[in-house]
Order: structure tokens, then sequence, then C-alpha cells
């Protein structure tokens, strides 16, 4: 009963981020060795009770440091196109490492400026900086940013499969994979559980622990409060979607507007990737 107590009590100290991660594990997670947050968007059900396909879109975080046995993966995988949120100095201090003739498109639109450490104690000083970015702030960018995406998956070859990433495969990936997944059909609450395993993949990433130790010396906060500061919560994702409906009325609304994604081009999606 003791060993059955503390096991409960971590699952829900751990709460949707355990639950993601483990209903992520079987069927999503591609192994990477330089890559910790690499993920397939197929395998959850939708409100119509249809299946998100597997081996067709995938989610990354930094690919710049793939192996030789990565690229393989890649290949095998069919991944013909990668469509990279980073912003055009972020993405040329870390290239990224693909497979030779890959379709890359980059989609910088809101991450024009490396932000610097100092910015980045700026940030955390302000505990509002992650809801903002997700909402009012983030919202001029949504469109311009995402819209590549989802044209390229409307014309996506049935044999090739697709990748979308940042440099941690969280925030600007995070809301690329709720917009796909919502205008899939899929339950709210299933699209913030796969948002929210990003804490627990990019746990393991070294180059993250780094930047905590680093910023705690420069902002004087312990890791836990910035670990704890920059953690993926449902509400962020929960603001991503109220600020888009706020402004637009509806997610659909959003892309008939932003991305001239209208209700013919989202039955188009729906069949290309629910079965």
């Amino acid at each position: 009963m003791k060993k059955l107590a503390v096991t409960m009590t971590m699952m829900i100290a751990l709460g949707s981020t355990a639950n993601a991660q483990i209903s992520d594990s079987l069927r999503r997670v591609v192994k990477m060795d330089g890559a910790y947050n690499f993920r397939d968007t197929g395998g959850y059900k939708t409100a119509e009770g249809k299946e998100v396909v597997l081996g067709r879109v995938y989610r990354s975080d930094a690919i710049d440091k793939l192996s030789d046995k990565d690229l393989k993966t890649f290949k095998d995988k069919k991944i013909a196109t990668v469509v990279d949120f980073r912003g055009i100095e972020e993405a040329k201090k870390a290239p990224d490492r693909l497979p030779q003739n890959t379709n890359y498109l980059l989609c910088p639109a809101g991450s024009n400026n490396l932000p610097t450490p100092q910015d980045m104690v700026k940030f955390l000083k302000d505990k509002n900086f992650l809801f903002d970015m997700y909402g009012e702030g983030g919202l001029p960018y949504f469109g311009e940013r995402y819209r590549p995406l989802f044209v390229k998956l409307l014309t996506l070859q049935p044999n090739e499969a697709l990748l979308y990433h940042c440099t941690g495969g969280r925030d600007r990936t995070g809301m690329a994979s709720a917009l796909f997944l919502k205008v899939l059909g899929v339950p709210q609450e299933v699209i913030e559980s796969d948002y929210v395993a990003s804490n627990f993949y990019l746990a393991k990433n070294p180059t993250m622990k780094q930047m905590y130790s680093g910023l705690s010396k420069m902002a004087g906060m312990s890791e836990d409060e910035i670990k704890k500061q920059m953690e993926l919560r449902p509400e962020l994702i929960k603001n991503f979607f109220a600020s888009i409906n706020k402004k637009y009325g509806s997610v659909e609304n959003f892309f008939q507007v932003e991305m001239g994604i209208g209700p013919n081009e989202i039955v188009i999606l729906k069949q290309k990737y629910t079965h």
C-alpha cells in the first residue's frame, strides 16, 4: 500500500506531463542521437472518431546535430520537406543537418532577433512573458509564421512526409502542432497533453540544463524557479486559442483570413491526414 501511495503521489505531482509522455512514448517518439523532442504528430483520435495518420507529419527540436544514423532514419521516414520556425540569425548559428535534396522552408516571423542572455533575464523577471508570447504579443506573427506549413501540407505528395521544428520544439512548434491537431478535430484536452509532453523530453537535453544553469547565475534565481517559469502549461495553449478566437471569432476564420485556407481546404486536410 505504501508503494502504491508513493506512486500515486508521483503521478499527481507530474500531472498531465506524465500522462502525455506515457501516451506519446509508445507510438510517436522517434529516437534520435541528435534530437530530443522528435515526435510523430499522428495516432490521436478526433472528435469524429477518426485517427490522425502516423508517418506523415513530424515535429522536432533543433536538428543541427543529427548523426549519420539519424539521417538514415530521416530518409527511412520519407521526410522530404522541413519547415523551420527559427529566426534568420538563429538558423544561421545552427544550420539544419539534412539529407541531400530535402526541401527546406525558413519561416522566421516573430523570431527575427535572437534574444541575448540579458533579454532572457528580463523576460524571466516578467512572469507573464510566455503567456504574452502565446497571446496578444505573438498574435501578429501567427498567420505569417504558419501559413507556409499549411500550404505545404495541402500539396504534400502521398508518398512523402514533412517535419516542422524550432530550437526547443516546444513553443513555436507547439503552437503549430496545436493548430494542426485542432483543424483535424482532435479534442482540446488531447492537444494540451501533447503540448506539455515537451517538458518531459527536453528535460533530457543537456543544452537545456546548461541554459538553466547559466540563466540562474545571471538572473539571481534558482534553477527550479527558472524551470517553473519556462515550463509548458495547458493555460499557455488555452491562451493561444483564446487570443485567436477573440480576434478572428474562431480558429476556422483564422485559417481563412490569415492563410487562405477555407472550409474546402480543411476538408482536404482532414482527408489527407486522418483515416
